[in-house]
This record gives C-alpha cells, structure tokens and sequence, in this order.
C-alpha cells in the first residue's frame, strides 16, 4: 500500500507542476490522486478533508486563471484579440507551430507563443506596435501570475492531503 501511496505522490507532483506550466493537467491531478486513494483504503473519510480542500483548490485555480489573465490584459489596456491572440500562440508554441524557435520545444513555446500571439492579435486590431507590446506583454505577466498563484495553491492542496494521511500510512 506504500507503494501506491508513494506513486499517488508523484503524480500530486506532476499536478503540482502542471499548475505552474501550460498545457499540463494541475490541481485535475491532484485531485484524481486523492480519489484514487480513497478507493485504495476503502474509505473516503480519511481523505475527506484534502478531498474538500483539493475541490476547492480546483475551483480557484479556474477562477485565478481566468482573473489573473483579464486583469493583466485589463491592466495593460488589451483588448479581446490579444487574449485570443495568446490563447492561439499558446496552442502553437506547445505544438511546436513556431518555426522561429530553433531550440527549446514545447517548454519555450509555452513561454513565447503567448506573448507572440497576444502582440501579434493587438497589433492587427489596433496597428500600434507599442501598444500591442505593451498589451502583450499585460497579458503574459498576468498569466505568469496566475500560474505562480495555481501552484502554491496546488502545494497547499497536497500538503493537507499529507498531513491527514502519512501517519495512516507510515505509523510516524
């Protein structure tokens, strides 16, 4: 049972990670881990309060996400076609669409693409290159915020998820 437990820790790492980084699941994992577990044990009442915790954790994640991308746009006067703008180029940038990019992947589209996306999508509504940079660059520093929000909140999530359940597990 240690085992699974352990396993179920790395991937509440692997959500812990996505809800910093684009693209990869978050605080969906965490809380498919703590699931997971439940069904392990057999019981849910020794995960019902990282279970809550992780829901919750979840539902803000969505709500910081959301607000911490339109306040960084609204910040930097974006308008509707810079978000849609980054949204695209966050799309390209993980495909690897971006042919300017000879090195990196995935991990360094992730991080241009959007900034990329949203300069190019303020530049065709308002075709003022300052603006759109500045525009752009609202946009990708909120959302860099968000993400830092998401995984504290993810931290957060799996140590009440460690602290109700390693003396179960470990007797310490």
């Amino acid at each position: 049972m240690q085992i699974i437990y352990l396993l179920l820790l790395a991937l509440m790492v692997v959500g812990i990670i996505g809800s910093v980084v684009p693209a990869i699941p978050g605080a969906s994992l965490i809380l498919i881990a703590i699931i997971i577990w439940g069904f392990v044990k057999g019981s849910f009442a020794d995960v019902s309060t990282p279970l809550i915790v992780t829901g919750v954790v979840l539902i803000l994640s969505i709500a910081v996400d959301w607000l911490a991308a339109y306040l960084g746009a609204k910040k930097a006067g974006a308008s509707n076609w810079g978000q849609i703008g980054a949204i695209i180029g966050l799309i390209a940038g993980f495909l690897g669409l971006l042919p300017a990019l000879p090195v990196g992947g995935p991990l360094l589209g992730i991080l241009i693409g959007p900034l990329l996306g949203a300069i190019i999508g303020e530049f065709l509504y308002r075709r003022n290159l300052v603006l759109a940079v500045k525009a752009g660059i609202g946009i990708v520093v909120g959302s860099v915020v968000g993400n830092l929000i998401q995984g504290l909140l993810a931290i957060a999530a799996v140590v009440v998820f460690l602290v109700t359940t390693w003396p179960q597990v470990f007797g310490t």
